[in-house]
This record gives C-alpha cells, sequence and structure tokens, in this order.
C-alpha cells in the first residue's frame, strides 16, 4: 500500500497544479500531509517530517539559491550574459548552442553541486534562446536538464556517480572508462530528441511560461533597446531572436544587435573585459572543482575543503559581483538590482522548501524496503533481467523519493548485500541504476521547482522540458548500459 499511496501523492500534486491552478506550495504540503496520513507515519511523525524535510533542503542549498540568483542578477545587469553570448554564437553557431551547453555540463562541470550549475547556467540559457528559433527557450533547457543531471549520473566526480560507484565497491578509474562515454553521448543525444519533439505543438509559451515579473520587464526592455539600436544603425531587421532565418541564426545577430544586446548595462560595465565580469562565476566554479579534485585525488585538508566548499565559493563570486557592479553602476543601481534578486530569491526557495517536505515523508513510509524485497526475490537473473531490474529500482525510488542521488545512493545500498550472487558486473549495475535514477524528474523534487522559476517556465513547461527530457535521457542511457555489460 505504500507504493500505491506514494503514486497518489504525486499524482494529487501534479493534478491540483496542473488541472486547478492551485499554487504549487499548497499542492506540495497537500500531497505530503495526504502521504503521511494514508501510509502510516502519523499525525505528529507528518508534521516533523515535512519540517525537518524544509529545513534540510535549506540547509543545503537555500545559500546556494540566494547567493547565486543575486551573482546572476548582478552579471544579467551588467550585460555579462549577452556578451558571453555574442561570443557564444559567433563562435559555434545558434542551432548548436544548446548542444554545446548539454556537452559543457555532462563533461566539465559534473564536479559541481546540480543546484549550483542551474543558478549559474540559467540566466545564460534564458539569454540564449531568442538566438536559436521558435522554441529556443525549452530547447535550451532541456539541453540543461539533460546534461546537467547526465554528466551528475554517469560522469566523475558527479556526486550520484562516486556515490553509487563507492557503495558498489566499483574502483572510480574503472567508471570513469564507460561514464565518460555514456554520459555525454545521453545528453547529446537527448538534446536532439528533444528539438524534434518541440518542433510540433507540444510547446505553447501562453501556458508553459512563467517569467518572474521583474526579469521580464527586464529583458523586455532589453529587447527594446536593442530593436530600436539596429534600426537605428541599419542592422539585419529588428528582431535579436524568434523568427531569425537559419543563415541568420548560423552567423549570429548584426554588429547592430550584438551591440545593443546589452545596451542597458552601465557604461562602465560595458567597457570591462569580458573575461573580468565573469569572474563572479568562474572563480566560485574553479574553486568548488579544485576542492573536488583534492578530494578525489585523496590530496584534501582542512584548508581546501574550506576554500571547496561551495556556499564560500559562491559568497565568494557574490561579493566579486557586487563590488565589479557597486563600482561601475554607483549605489543605486546596484540596490535596485539586489532587490530584484531578492524577490526572486524568496519565491524560488519557500517551494524548493516544501519540495524537501515531500521528499521526507516518502522517506518516512519505508518504501525502499519494499523495493528491497522485489530484487531479492530475482537473484540469479539473466544480465538482460538483472539490469532491467536495477534500472526499474531506481525509477521508482527517483518517482517516488525525488531526489536524483537520494534514488541513486538508496538502489545501491539494496543491491550491495546481493551483488555478489549477480551475473552482471558491479560497474554495469552500477550504471543501470544511474541511468533509472534519471528517469522523470518532476514535482516532488526540489530542483523542479528551481529549475521551474531560474527559466521562467510554468509547471506545465517544466514537465515537458525537465521531466521529459530526463525521462529521455534515462531511457537513451539504458540500451548503452546494455552495450556496456557485453564488455565490462
Amino acid at each position: 500500500m505504500v507504493a500505491l499511496h506514494t503514486a497518489i501523492a504525486i499524482v494529487l500534486a501534479v493534478g491540483l497544479i496542473i488541472g486547478f491552478k492551485v499554487d504549487p506550495v499548497i499542492s506540495l504540503l497537500l500531497a505530503s500531509l495526504y502521504l503521511g496520513l494514508a501510509s502510516g507515519v502519523g499525525f505528529t511523525g507528518t508534521i516533523e517530517a515535512i519540517a525537518a524535510g524544509f529545513g534540510e533542503i535549506m540547509a543545503e542549498v537555500g545559500l546556494l539559491i540566494g547567493f547565486g540568483v543575486l551573482i546572476g542578477a548582478f552579471l544579467h545587469s551588467a550585460g555579462a550574459f549577452h556578451r558571453l553570448l555574442d561570443v557564444f554564437v559567433r563562435v559555434i553557431g545558434a542551432t548548436r548552442l544548446p548542444y554545446a551547453l548539454s556537452l559543457l555540463h555532462s563533461t566539465i562541470l559534473p564536479s559541481i553541486y546540480v543546484d549550483v550549475q542551474v543558478v549559474l547556467a540559467s540566466p545564460v540559457a534564458r539569454s540564449a534562446a531568442p538566438y536559436i528559433e521558435r522554441n529556443g527557450l525549452p530547447m535550451m533547457a532541456s539541453a540543461l536538464g539533460a546534461g546537467i543531471f547526465a554528466g551528475y549520473v554517469f560522469v566523475i566526480p558527479g556526486l550520484a556517480a562516486i556515490s553509487i560507484a563507492g557503495l558498489l565497491g566499483v574502483p572510480l578509474g574503472r567508471w570513469l572508462l564507460f561514464g565518460i562515454v555514456i554520459g555525454p553521448v545521453t545528453a547529446i543525444v537527448t538534446s536532439i530528441i528533444m528539438r524534434l519533439l518541440l518542433r510540433g505543438r507540444l510547446w505553447k509559451p501562453e501556458s508553459d511560461e512563467d517569467v518572474d515579473e521583474a526579469m521580464a520587464e527586464q529583458e523586455a526592455h532589453e529587447l527594446a533597446v536593442a530593436r530600436a539600436e539596429a534600426g537605428a544603425v541599419g542592422g539585419e531587421g529588428g528582431a535579436v531572436g524568434g523568427e531569425a532565418g537559419p543563415s541568420r541564426a548560423e552567423v549570429g545577430p548584426s554588429p547592430a544587435v550584438a551591440h545593443a544586446a546589452h545596451m542597458g548595462a552601465p557604461d562602465a560595465a560595458r567597457s570591462l573585459p569580458l573575461g573580468v565580469l565573469l569572474l563572479p562565476i568562474l572563480v566560485p566554479l574553479i574553486m568548488i572543482a579544485f576542492g573536488a579534485f583534492a578530494e578525489l585525488f585523496d590530496f584534501s585538508n582542512s584548508f581546501i575543503e574550506f576554500l571547496g566548499n561551495a556556499n564560500l565559493a559562491l559568497f565568494v563570486g557574490l561579493l566579486g559581483a557586487y563590488l565589479i557592479f557597486r563600482a561601475t553602476a554607483g549605489l543605486e543601481s546596484t540596490r535596485e538590482t539586489m532587490d530584484e534578486g531578492f524577490h526572486t530569491t524568496g519565491e524560488i526557495l519557500l517551494i524548493t522548501g516544501v519540495g524537501g517536505s515531500l521528499g521526507a515523508v516518502i522517506g518516512e513510509t519505508g518504501l525502499d524496503e519494499v523495493l528491497g524485497g522485489l530484487f531479492s526475490a530475482d537473484v540469479g537473473a539473466p544480465v538482460l533481467v538483472t539490469i532491467l531490474l536495477a534500472w526499474f529500482i531506481a525509477a521508482v525510488l527517483h518517482l517516488a523519493i525525488g531526489s536524483v542521488s537520494v534514488a541513486a545512493i538508496t538502489a545501491a545500498g539494496i543491491l550491495a548485500p546481493i551483488l555478489g550472487s549477480l551475473n552482471v558486473a558491479p560497474v554495469v549495475v552500477g550504471l543501470a541504476i544511474a541511468s533509472g535514477a534519471l528517469f522523470a524528474l518532476q514535482v516532488n523534487s526540489n530542483f523542479f521547482w528551481m529549475f521551474k522559476a531560474l527559466l521562467g517556465l510554468s509547471t506545465k513547461g517544466s514537465l515537458k522540458t525537465l521531466t521529459v527530457a530526463t525521462s529521455v535521457a534515462s531511457l537513451v542511457s539504458l540500451p548503452l548500459v546494455i552495450v556496456a555489460s557485453l564488455i565490462a
């Protein structure tokens, strides 16, 4: 009955949000209350789990969200993201931007927490969307989600990848040989499939996009300035993105539009080198990556752990962004930008915390023990059946718990005691778990709500991008795992 009540709770949350337009915070709390009471957690236990889940998520990502959103607000106001996109579009072409973003996050950035990745990358993804085509935003959002989580579960030193390998006793070097291929291939193929899916009528901007009001006003102003400037200089049409033809998309914006794209930035900020403007992102990434690799290669110490802490790294980035923007834009503009960032942060924190509450209630139901019994009955099964069952357990855990890492770790913990009885190499079992843990990231995940708010999507739009993309990625990676079993 635990599995049934968990399914009902998830359907209840989705149905209230989409069918009855109930606010996500209220919907998730109602689902949490139902699940706790229906599954026997009890009145007191349910409330305690809701409060504890909220607090645990805030302790883990609260500062990361706050610092990251403020960094993004400063860099967006300074025109850094538009200038970066000008470079991207000219170097790789606008139509390849989603693949570049997906590849970047599935190969170079898995050492960074997924929450930090989406906070830092979402302004770039949003700003890049107009350069692509009619459905640029969902394409960039899908590519971002696929890249982040393919790297997270398959590529060392992604947290889920390291956790699975450690629990199953798989040497990291052996895991890396398979993961460094499966992860990026999964991300790129998923991005291609999502692009094909989004070319039809799946995406409806009027119901699938829900941009923060302050963000919308700022972007509308920048777009109007870009069009006016482009028209005045006599560029190739006034529009920055949207309906541009293929040749336009490949070569990027005209010089007038490229210049106007960051006209809203202060004059002093526009005169700074792009590398200087991007330091508030680059420095935290370097700090976090250095700490992760120090731990991976066993030369870490307390000072390196301090420097590599994500909260400290993002605070250093925020401090740098604040100083750069205040020096170039003045105190009044700096305060206005901070206020906009705080407005966005509050909404994200509340929804993220309530998503953690639902996950905590699910954790109290004992669903992992139910799934462990299911697998134990099939010890000694053929290779293919074992792979599919490992994938299935991780997928069901993810659907229920809402956390990729928790689902992966729980599934690995279930399988580790019976690993010696299975006719499959431990690395293949681990890769199957990683593949299953990707499946259908949705409303009971705190990341889902961060993704929704930061990318400016509605709940329905987030389901069409993040949920569909992670489901596709899970299904794309499964046959790759089966192929790996032939050579492992």
